[in-house]
């Protein structure tokens, strides 16, 4: 328990400096109610267009017969609520799921996606424990550094991520003059035992990370670092700075010791691989004339698998699937299936991309409308994403959103060309209250 005797003597260390301050009260701001209650209803349909000649589609599907193209129906209700009295706030962000499609029956799941109590003991300080969202790193479509928070789907970032459980502090300092302006350290404790962020790595440990913010010569930068056991050490940098008005660059990047790769070659023989790994994310965002926004990144993921290891586990699996289809033995089919849950399935597992978002509101003139277009590309293989997309608010409250993803093969057992859709076409339609 030597980190929690580190934090509390550190949290110690915090609460002694705030109320060393003097504590000052500004009659000009405005009272603000001391609760919230909202969120939205949300039906999503979505239309997938299957390639049942997939290698992923034959890990995923090969026992299922689902109709193609398959309708799956999705539903959410969101409920975003707070209370605040004095020093002390309670956060709550709630979600109740529904799913349905040819293979998957009728589920309906509620969880808690932040649910946490707030201490502000002075204005310079802000203790946290709960569930809670950390929200670290620069990066848009990918987050390398944000060791404390679960990963994005690059293809919708902006969707909001679930929490862990943690207690946390966040201090922060200003100061007049000087190059230094604004100085932050947030120390979180984040402990993974039983059923308490079982999802996180390894349980039985209590692991400790920590960021600290600079707002150095109009750049804003940030140093962390993850340690503990339940993962191994990481150490992380980001920076961000805008270049005139409408542009700006960004970057983050993690160092991961001792990162253990899994392999599976076409024979089905595993295999291991430590090393040292280099995870980084350099980006821009660009707002024209037009008023046309431009987010351009590219990532390099030191943890991913060569185009050589993905074919590999994809040859692996198609030799899997012809076993299946002339013994009926899915033996090796099952164990692929939980790999593409794991390593080799999550959202971009290869070493290189390119990521590019263009969105226009109002083009033409035509009120409420914003167009999109999202662009993945797998540099390593050659094959990519593409999602059109068209945001639409006819009324108050009323937002309407439709997607469609386009998945183009590159070379033989590319990564978009071997997933087990050749298209996805889905409707948001989203009421906030």
């Amino acid at each position: 328990m030597r980190y929690a005797a580190a934090l509390a003597l550190l949290l110690g260390v915090l609460l002694g400096a705030a109320a060393a301050e003097e504590y000052t009260f500004n009659p000009d701001e405005v009272e603000k109610k001391p609760y919230y209650f909202g969120g939205y209803a949300e039906f999503r349909p979505v239309l997938f267009g299957l390639d049942k000649n997939a290698s992923l589609y034959k890990a995923s599907l090969f026992d299922k017969d689902p109709s193609d193209p398959m309708l799956e129906y999705n539903g959410r209700l969101w409920i975003d609520a707070n209370i605040q009295k004095e020093t002390a706030g309670f956060y709550l962000q709630l979600s109740t799921d529904y799913k349905q499609s040819d293979i998957q029956s009728e589920t309906i799941q509620t969880k808690a996606y932040q649910a946490y109590l707030s201490l502000k003991p002075s204005s310079s300080l802000t203790i946290d424990a709960g569930k809670k969202t950390s929200k670290w790193g620069k990066g848009y479509a990918w987050n390398p550094a944000a060791f404390v928070d679960r990963p994005k789907n690059p293809e919708d970032p902006e969707l909001q991520l679930e929490g862990y459980g943690i207690v946390s502090a966040d201090y922060i300092k200003s100061f007049a003059s000087g190059p230094l302006k604004t100085f932050s350290f947030t120390p979180v404790l984040l402990p993974a035992y039983g059923d308490v962020n079982d999802d996180f790595g390894k349980t039985d440990h209590l692991n400790i990370a920590a960021r600290a913010y600079f707002l150095l010569y109009d750049t804003d930068i940030d140093l962390m670092f993850l340690s503990g056991g339940s993962k191994t050490a990481r150490y992380g940098l980001d920076f961000s700075r805008n270049i005139g008005t409408n542009f700006e660059v960004h970057g983050e990047g993690a160092l991961i010791t001792h990162f253990k790769k899994v392999l599976i070659d076409a024979n089905g023989n595993t295999s291991q691989r430590t090393y040292n790994a280099v995870n980084y994310v350099l980006g821009t965002r660009y707002l024209s004339s037009l008023n046309t926004t431009y987010i351009l990144e590219y990532y390099y993921q030191g943890t991913g698998y060569s185009p050589q290891e993905v074919s590999d586990f994809l040859s692996f699996i198609d030799r899997g699937y012809t076993t299946f289809v002339t013994t009926g033995d899915s033996a090796a089919l099952n164990r692929a299936r939980s790999v593409v849950k794991g390593s080799y399935g999550q959202f971009t597992p290869g070493k290189n991309y390119l990521y590019l978002r263009v969105s226009q509101p109002e083009p033409f003139d035509i009120l409420y409308l914003t167009p999109a277009l999202t662009w993945i590309y797998n540099l390593n293989d050659r094959s990519f994403t593409i999602t059109p997309e068209l945001l639409y608010t006819p009324i108050t409250n009323l937002e309407l959103r439709l997607k469609t993803g386009l998945l183009v093969a590159g070379q033989k057992n590319s990564e978009f060309g071997e997933k087990q859709n050749d298209y996805r076409v889905e409707l948001r339609a989203r009421y906030y209250f």
